[in-house]
């Protein structure tokens, strides 16, 4: 399971105070703290429709690399900041994400992550809705595996996303259900293999207290890694999702278990 620490976001006051005031001490602590707490990954955001980040996301992702010696995530809508980010990249990063939207910009982007060798998020999203359904997210899918294969991005590159969303909302719990029937699917129809990524922290939100919610999300993870998740967008620092990852990496054989480490 790779553990993708997604506390760079927009979410995260600390963070965004620093990247406003052009603070690389706080940012480089940061990154050396999520670096230090397992983070396989570090996903680098400064937006959320990628306003700015030509000018902000380049100079966050070399701090950050300076600081954590581990591969980065470009997450950011902004195609000309992810060119800026891949330019100074020492180790080809996965870009998050891809969806259905905006064909020109989806093109553009396959062509920078073929150059780059970068990894790449292909998110079962069109038009800014999410499916619901099993085969709506499978469909979406399939077409953007076919088009990341015609951009000369092989399947080892390449990690599906189904798209989870709120628990809270109504039909949240059919999301969840669907994504891990798609996840099983990806695994048994998919060949040459193709890694499945999901944006944990994104269930719980709107959800309280913080306990019930990292709860949750602990739990979900632990959901869909027996579907075969290979990766996972989460809260590396909250101690019982720590756990969780803990324990996948010990039954799938990944790491050594110990019980001192749970201490």
């Amino acid at each position: 399971m790779i553990a993708v620490a997604d506390n760079l976001n927009t979410r995260n006051k600390a963070y965004m105070a620093a990247v406003e005031t052009r603070d690389s001490k706080t940012i480089s602590g940061l990154a050396k703290e999520l670096y230090e707490a397992g983070a396989d990954i570090i996903n680098v955001q400064c937006s959320l429709d990628g306003s700015g980040d030509e000018d902000r996301l380049p100079w966050i992702f070399e701090t950050v690399q300076n600081a954590a010696d581990c591969v980065l995530c470009i997450d950011s809508r902004n195609t000309e900041a992810i060119r800026k980010a891949l330019s100074l990249s020492k180790k080809p990063p996965l870009i998050n994400y891809i969806s259905e939207n905006e064909p020109a910009q989806r093109q553009d982007c396959f062509a920078l992550a073929s150059r780059a060798k970068a990894h790449i998020v292909l998110r079962a999203s069109r038009s800014g809705n999410i499916p619901t359904s099993f085969e709506g997210k499978l469909q979406i899918l399939e077409a953007l595996l076919e088009d990341a294969n015609r951009a000369d991005i092989p399947n080892e590159r390449l990690f599906l996303d189904p798209s989870l969303i709120h628990i809270g909302r109504g039909a949240g719990q059919d999301h969840i259900m669907n994504a891990h029937e798609c996840i099983l699917a990806l695994r048994e129809m998919v060949d040459p293999p193709v890694n499945t990524i999901a944006w944990i922290s994104n269930v719980s939100t709107g959800m309280s207290p913080r306990p019930v919610r990292k709860m949750t999300e602990a739990s979900i993870l632990t959901y869909l890694a027996g579907a075969g998740l290979d990766a996972a967008m989460l809260d590396i620092l909250d101690p019982g999702i720590s756990h969780a990852l803990y324990f996948i990496k010990s039954f799938r054989d990944e790491i050594v278990f110990s019980p001192a480490d749970l201490v």
